[in-house]
């Protein structure tokens, strides 16, 4: 199947001023430049998609985003998560085929990695959604709840995600063993990258979908289309940058940024 032309590709990313652990981090700019202008400017590099706009609950943000010249639209305040704005857009753009929900705390997002779930929905018609997974390497980050796991099928479509580690190396008796599991090639543990393409009529519909036991139990919102049966498929990237949560986080990216700028 064709690649899809970028003029029914668009990128949403929503931004909420509340966040628990870093407060008001759509708006800080340490760098010069708030850090949701920094995704804009990475999710653009996109190849095939067409443009990027930013869904927000708050004026703050979409005066930040007008001012450096990015497209900024207001969303209802009461939405329950980041999925629904981008739902709230593409009820709005009836022309776009593909839509792409990208985390607005993720400024060194890896365009290529954009570009691999919209090329895989795509070219998979049974996918509803396509999204993106990298190798887990060490043993922290599958012992951490908060790295999200996933267990794909030989053709790449999701058949869980789970906080817990999976799949669950029963013989790995020892620290040996999964330091063995963890280099192997192909990978045997994979992290679910937080980036998801979505054709509009799935992402319209999905709306309506009542939350779902294992959604609650895990609290994993993509656990609500996958239990209803939804096809989700996941591109295996190498690497991908890390998101911002805490202060520590935003620190790091601010000290890497500066080293690129001034090398």
């Amino acid at each position: 199947m064709a690649e899809p032309s970028p003029d029914r590709v668009q990128i949403v990313i929503p931004a909420r001023l509340a966040s628990t652990r870093l407060p008001r981090k759509m708006l800080l700019a340490d760098t010069g430049r708030p850090l949701i202008q920094h995704t804009c400017e990475a999710a653009a590099r996109s190849r095939l998609a067409g443009g990027v706009l930013v869904a927000t609950d708050s004026e703050e943000i979409a005066a930040a985003v007008r001012a450096f010249g990015g497209q900024a639209r207001l969303t209802d305040p009461h939405a329950a998560s980041g999925t629904d704005r981008v739902a709230e857009v593409a009820a709005a753009m009836p022309q776009i085929d593909i839509f792409v929900n990208v985390q607005g705390d993720e400024p060194e997002i890896h365009a290529a990695t954009i570009d691999a779930a919209i090329g895989l929905l795509s070219r998979e018609p049974m996918a509803a959604i396509a999204t993106a997974v990298t190798p887990i390497r060490e043993a922290e980050s599958l012992r951490n709840p908060a790295c999200v796991k996933v267990a794909l099928s030989h053709a790449g479509r999701a058949l869980y995600f789970s906080r817990s580690p999976i799949p669950f190396p029963r013989d790995a008796a020892d620290d040996a063993a999964l330091r063995r599991l963890l280099t192997t090639d192909p990978p045997v543990f994979l992290k679910h990258v937080g980036l998801y393409a979505y054709r509009r009529e799935f992402l319209l519909r999905m709306r309506e979908l009542p939350p779902s036991p294992l959604e609650d139990l895990e609290r994993l919102e993509q656990l609500r289309p996958l239990q209803a049966g939804a096809a989700i498929f996941a591109a295996v990237v190498k690497e991908h940058a890390a998101g911002i949560d805490t202060p520590a986080d935003y620190a790091a990216f601010v000290r890497r940024w500066s080293d690129r700028h001034e090398a």
